[in-house]
C-alpha cells in the first residue's frame, strides 16, 4: 500500500511539474511572439514612412531656386518695412552740413532725432495723425524749411505761439520781458549794436520762432519768419557720430571727434 501511495504521489508531482513547464513554455512562447509583433509593426512603420518620404514632391530646379528667392523676399520685405516704420515713427538720422548751430553741433556732426516727442505723423505728408507733445522754449529742433520744404533745417526753439518777440543789441526779450540766452554766441565783431535788433513781431498760432545758436551767422526766423507746427520733423536727441570735415590728409583717428559720440543735445 505505501508503495503505491508513493508512486501516486510521484505521478502527481510529475503531472504538476508537467503543467508547470507547460505553462513557462506558453508564458515565453507569447513573450516571443508579442516581441516579433512588435518588430513587424515597427519595421511596417519605417517601409510606410519611407514610401510617404519617397512620395513627398521634392523641389528641384527652377521650383526650388523659385522657393529659396521667395524665402529671401520675405525676409528682405520685414526687414525694410521695420527699417521704415522705425524712421518714420521712432527714430530717424540727419547730418548737420553748416555751422549755424556752433557749438551745440559742428560741420560733420551727425544726430538721431526722435520723431515721436511732438506727434506721431503720416510719412508721406508730415501731417500729424495724433500729438503727443508740443516744444519748448530751448529745445533744438529738425524742420522743413519753409522756403524750401525738400530741405531740412535744425535750429533752438526761441518763441512760442502768441508770444511777443524782440531783440535788442543781441539780447532777447518775451512779452516785453528778458529772457536767459544760455545757448546763443554773438562772434562777429563786425555785427555789434543795433545791427543785432529785431522786431518786435508775433508769433502766429501753431508755429513758432526758430534761432540758431551761432546768431551772426544762422539763416533764421530773423530773416523768413517763423515754423509752422506741421513742418517740424522731431527734436535733436544725441549725436551718434561726429566727423571733422577739414584736414583731409589726417588719419582717421585724428579726424574722428570722439568726445562728441553719443552727446546729449541739450
Amino acid at each position: 500500500m505505501k508503495r503505491k501511495d508513493k508512486n501516486k504521489s510521484k505521478a502527481r508531482a510529475g503531472e504538476i511539474t508537467k503543467k508547470a513547464s507547460d505553462k513557462s513554455t506558453d508564458k515565453t512562447s507569447a513573450k516571443s511572439t508579442a516581441k516579433a509583433t512588435a518588430k513587424s509593426t515597427d519595421s511596417a512603420a519605417e517601409k510606410s514612412t519611407d514610401k510617404t518620404q519617397d512620395k513627398a514632391p521634392k523641389l528641384v530646379g527652377f521650383a526650388a531656386f523659385k522657393a529659396q528667392v521667395w524665402e529671401y523676399s520675405k525676409a528682405i520685405a520685414f526687414a525694410l518695412f521695420l527699417a521704415l516704420t522705425i524712421r518714420s515713427f521712432v527714430i530717424q538720422a540727419f547730418h548737420i552740413p553748416s555751422g549755424s548751430m556752433i557749438p551745440t553741433f559742428l560741420e560733420g556732426d551727425r544726430v538721431m532725432v526722435t520723431k515721436f516727442v511732438y506727434g506721431v505723423r503720416n510719412p508721406f505728408t508730415n501731417n500729424v495723425l495724433f500729438k503727443t507733445g508740443l516744444p519748448k522754449r530751448g529745445d533744438v529742433v529738425i524742420f522743413r524749411y519753409p522756403l524750401e520744404p525738400e530741405v531740412d533745417f535744425v535750429k533752438r526753439v526761441i518763441g512760442l505761439p502768441g508770444e511777443k518777440i524782440q531783440i535788442i543789441r543781441g539780447k532777447i526779450f518775451i512779452n516785453d520781458q528778458p529772457i536767459d540766452d544760455p545757448h546763443g554766441h554773438y562772434d562777429n565783431p563786425y555785427i555789434t549794436g543795433s545791427a543785432r535788433d529785431y522786431g518786435p513781431s508775433i508769433v502766429p498760432d501753431e508755429s513758432y520762432f526758430m534761432m540758431g545758436d551761432n546768431r551772426d551767422y544762422s539763416n533764421d526766423s530773423r530773416s523768413w519768419g517763423t515754423v509752422h507746427i506741421s513742418f517740424l520733423r522731431g527734436k535733436a536727441w544725441r549725436l551718434y557720430w561726429s566727423w571733422d570735415t577739414l584736414g583731409e590728409d589726417r588719419s582717421f583717428f585724428q579726424r574722428l571727434r570722439k568726445e562728441r559720440l553719443w552727446k546729449k543735445i541739450e
